[in-house]
């Protein structure tokens, strides 16, 4: 079973989520999924498709959850739902501000409705994000989901491609990511300073679930990270010196710096600037050799 079934939550439901709001839940995504093409997201016809739009299992592959969750999340049976997981399907379906609120509570997930999201960018992020390139640069929300990146911040952390929506979130990529497959080679000097970042923002959204349910799957999963929460150290946001190391490049050196993106409250744009020539050059040579760029291996 997928880690993002076992969050999601099994068939025992939500006392609160009556018959009529499963319903409304399963027409409500069925009439989602079906506005949005395969080729709206890059993916072939097919043959023989019955549905104007995508599939189940295609959206459960784009969400990067169980097909069978999903399949009964969309039928309305009284499942649970994180909102970790909530947030993926939301992002796949292409939900906006009033659809995605609208999805929270007949998921029975009221409370996530008032969180701060930037999880739709205008159009014009990517743009900025890809005239950046040499220069890394990738844009995150407040609890540090990736929302978007341009090609030499995937060249340099190129397990971004291909994590699941629910996981591509720097801090889980930080603390979970085996020593073979985890960029950041200097994580023990900047995981203090990350974790304090994280839980200055965390302060200002207490009460909210998907910031509890990020905290709490980390405690569980990493004992560094929950040794680190336990110190309740807090600090802004500040440059720091990230180093980052590559099976084909080698060790890249950079220096971040993080800019508020005001067209989407809570979002920041970081870039990872080179701090010396070397580092620059095989940013460069990741770039030109693409085919060399991608991960040499998956877990």
């Amino acid at each position: 079973m997928s880690s993002a079934q076992t969050t999601a939550g099994g068939p025992a439901g939500r006392s609160g989520t009556g018959p009529r709001r499963r319903t409304e839940l399963a027409a409500f995504l069925r009439s989602r999924r079906e506005r949005i093409t395969p080729d709206d997201v890059g993916m072939p016809p097919g043959l023989r498709r019955r549905t104007p739009g995508l599939r189940r299992e295609e959206v459960a592959q784009l969400a990067g959850v169980g097909v069978t969750w999903y399949t009964w999340l969309e039928q309305g049976r009284p499942i649970n739902a994180s909102t970790q997981v909530l947030d993926a399907v939301a992002r796949t379906l292409r939900l906006d501000g009033a659809e995605r609120e609208h999805l929270y509570r007949l998921a029975d997930v009221p409370d996530a409705a008032v969180e701060e999201r930037a999880d739709h960018l205008p159009e014009d992020v990517q743009t900025v994000l890809d005239a950046l390139s040499p220069l890394p640069a990738s844009v995150a929300n407040g609890r540090c989901d990736i929302l978007a990146w341009n090609d030499a911040y995937s060249a340099i952390f190129p397990v971004v491609e291909h994590a699941r929506p629910c996981e591509r979130n720097s801090m889980w990529m930080a603390f979970t990511l085996p020593p073979c497959c985890n960029p950041v080679a200097n994580l023990a000097e900047t995981a203090p300073e990350l974790v304090a970042m994280f839980r200055h923002r965390y302060s200002r959204h207490l009460d909210e679930p998907g910031w509890k349910d990020i905290v709490r799957r980390l405690q569980a999963v990493s004992p560094e990270f929950a040794r680190l929460w336990a110190s309740h150290e807090v600090a802004l946001a500040g440059s720091s010196t990230k180093v980052f190391r590559h099976h084909a490049a080698g060790e890249i050196r950079t220096r971040t710096m993080h800019l508020d993106v005001s067209a989407a409250p809570g979002a920041r744009l970081v870039t990872y600037t080179p701090i010396d020539e070397e580092s620059g050059e095989r940013i460069g040579w990741l770039l030109a050799h693409p085919e060399n760029a991608a991960a040499d291996h998956r877990h």
